[in-house]
């Protein structure tokens, strides 16, 4: 070997070993200790999040080299990658991009940098068709930058914005999440917190205190249980990292790569043929008797399965993923067991959200209907119950993805249409032999209709219980509507899950063309 090649290697050689420890500086982050104050957290380093999120040995780094941009007031003080780890791998095969913020450097602070980290990720994940998955543990913007970390943020929201029905975006709150820094998840398809560890807010307990003079904690004001349960805000929870990061995996297992693709196809064993009969046993003849509509989806789908969306918000509805003969689905369904399964504010808004984001991504939406109405009340007509249940009959209407509705039992009311009927969209309708399709209730129906004769009547309790049957002999069935072309079949309860699969496969190949706009005006 020559002098000269030997003093070349030895010169790469001294160069590679440089490289190599950069690089095990940028991985270190903030250093050992606050690494170990992370964890004494009950939390996970950023790169643990990214290995435990994605594909063994999948993870490859870009951006591992960025440096703050330098600022004056950031003269001296060192920040391994800019506090956030970017790249791209695979989930169950099938490519992702990522980024995780790294709360052991400068608090995983938002500079300049660290947002054209985020936002170059964005950028290939829309270039490939890829969702785009961001772990959020930050103490919001970098004060040090000014104005500059404002306007990473902004670069940031406006990709959420524009980036928004492409590809999936879906954020996990691991941390805090506060100020300006909640707009960008607040802006993808799907938050995701984890209880204990989390929290989100636009001001904090100090600001609230010195202003409004109210005392309440991290947790109170923003943690996961309030999003979950009052706000609407987090779709799901779960009780730490690990968790949070598997129920990612597992959503994205009922979406495509992008708006271009179709859900992936899952090969079952539970065979198409499949009879209910236990459906008898759950759903009572009496319009009433209330019962647990989840146990009815999970007598219909694949094994079982269901992925329940925003689980403890707005219970009198019922969101979520499944599969029928292998193909992803997203359900909506009256719950009887909360406020009898009526429509108010947040069941409108949490039902208006998940069809479009099924729309957006080609997923079929099949609605299970028992409902009396809309919820009545001042205080919902105040709070603009009109408005929003509007958001539902724009959702059902707009939505050109396969859509096929099945009346449980009853369907009242404006809320009929709400339900997705066929004046709404619905390709397929069905109903069991115990719905029923009215304006309103028997009841109610009867004391308008017949209230001359209950009047005059000398016996008018007795006369109005003739009424009421006669009204429900007449319409307070299914086949009433059936004749008039609103339903196409009434079905056995026992053949449901073969009804749904077959319509579902027939509208695989569905198109549906609507007229040019630039984009339409929802009711918000």
């Amino acid at each position: 070997m020559s002098t000269r090649l030997e003093d070349t290697l030895a010169w790469m050689n001294e160069l590679t070993a440089e490289m190599e420890e950069r690089r095990k500086a940028v991985h270190r982050g903030g250093g050992a200790a606050r690494q170990k104050k992370q964890r004494d957290a009950g939390k996970l380093t950023a790169r643990e999040r990214v290995t435990a999120l994605l594909d063994e040995d999948s993870f490859v780094e870009l951006g591992v080299f960025t440096e703050h941009a330098g600022f004056e007031m950031m003269r001296g003080l060192d920040a391994p990658g800019e506090g956030v780890v970017t790249g791209y791998g695979t989930i169950s095969g099938r490519t992702v991009f990522v980024f995780s913020q790294d709360f052991t450097v400068l608090g995983g602070s938002l500079g300049k940098m660290h947002a054209q980290k985020i936002a170059k990720v964005m950028d290939l994940a829309v270039k490939t068709g890829a969702p785009i998955i961001g772990l959020n543990d930050s103490a919001g913007a970098r004060i040090q930058e000014g104005v500059d970390s404002l306007s990473g943020y902004g670069e940031v929201f406006y990709r959420n914005a524009v980036y928004s029905g492409v590809v999936p975006q879906i954020s996990a709150i691991l941390g805090p999440c506060a100020g300006g820094a909640v707009y960008s998840p607040a802006l993808t398809d799907f938050v995701l917190m984890s209880r204990g560890s989390s929290y989100m807010f636009i001001t904090g307990p100090e600001v609230i205190k010195s202003v409004t003079k109210e005392t309440v904690t991290f947790e109170e004001l923003g943690g996961a249980d309030v999003h979950g349960r009052r706000s609407g805000v987090a779709h799901f929870e779960a009780d730490g990292d690990e968790a949070v990061l598997a129920t990612i995996r597992e959503l994205l297992s009922y979406l495509p790569q992008s708006a271009k693709e179709q859900p992936p196809f899952k090969q079952t064993e539970d065979p198409e043929s499949r009879e209910t009969p236990e459906l008898l046993g759950i759903v009572h003849p009496d319009q009433r008797r209330p019962y647990p509509m989840v146990d009815v989806i999970r007598a219909v789908v694949d094994d079982g399965g269901w992925l329940e969306v925003q689980p403890e918000f707005a219970k009198n509805i019922l969101c979520g993923f499944a599969r029928l003969g292998g193909q992803a689905v997203g359900i909506v369904a009256n719950n009887p067991r909360h406020l009898a399964g009526t429509l108010n504010i947040d069941a409108s808004d949490k039902a208006a959200r998940f069809i479009r984001t099924c729309d957006c991504y080609n997923v079929p939406v099949v609605t299970f209907v028992d409902v009396t109405g809309f919820l009545p009340g001042v205080a919902q007509e105040h709070a603009g119950i009109i408005r929003h249940g509007a958001k539902m009959l724009y959702a059902y209407a707009e939505a050109t993805v396969p859509k096929i509705t099945l009346i449980v039992r009853k369907s009242y009311g404006g809320a009929y249409l709400a339900m997705n009927s066929r004046d709404m969209g619905a390709d397929v309708v069905l109903a069991w032999p115990t719905a029923a399709v009215a304006v309103m209730g028997a009841e109610g129906a009867a004391n308008i209709i017949y209230r001359r004769e209950i009047g005059g009547s000398q016996n008018p309790d007795s006369t109005r219980a003739a009424k009421i049957s006669e009204y429900k002999e007449r319409f307070d069935n299914p086949y009433w509507a059936a004749g008039r072309g609103y339903i196409d079949d009434v079905i056995d309860p026992k053949g449901t899950r073969q009804q749904l699969i077959r319509h579902l496969r027939m509208l695989r190949e569905k198109e549906e063309a609507r007229p040019f706009k630039k984009h339409g005006n929802m009711p918000l």
